[in-house]
């Protein structure tokens, strides 16, 4: 008998936010957006209109306000984005086994699932697997 388990409880875990881009746009915020707000000298980051840090349920309703005035499938939502964020770090070339870390998944077929790589990604990786094999093959002194 097999027993399936959909989903689990939130796990804490380090999760890498920090792209190429990230300290560009991070500088912007502080330096033009933030000092503009109400709170811009609190501890937080992004703060809300009181002042304390954006939560998890402010972030899935304006992320649901977002997605409804562009006339997007309701059944899209904020837990949606760890589906590219995963297909991103693939393609970006970081190891499986850490994205997998990443997610919080105890087995790698998991984070497949949740991968979906573009097919110029799978292009690049066949071209590079096929060059790689040719250029072993035409290399003097091989033996078969």
């Amino acid at each position: 008998m097999s027993t399936f388990s959909f989903g689990s409880p939130p796990k804490r875990r380090s999760v890498l936010t920090v792209w190429q881009w990230t300290p560009v746009v991070i500088e912007e915020w502080v330096t033009e957006v933030r000092p503009g707000m109400r709170h811009a000298h609190g501890p937080a980051l992004w703060p809300s209109e009181r002042g304390l840090r954006v939560g998890l349920r402010r972030l899935d309703s304006r992320f649901a306000a977002y997605r409804d005035a562009l006339g997007l499938d309701p059944a899209l939502e904020f837990h949606s984005l760890r589906r590219p964020y995963i297909t991103h770090l693939i393609e970006d070339g970081y190891d499986p086994l850490f994205v997998q870390q990443q997610v919080g998944h105890e087995y790698a077929s998991t984070t497949a699932i949740y991968t979906c790589v573009s097919s110029d990604f799978r292009t690049r990786t066949l071209r590079r697997a096929l060059d790689a094999t040719v250029e072993a093959a035409m290399r003097p002194g091989r033996t078969s």
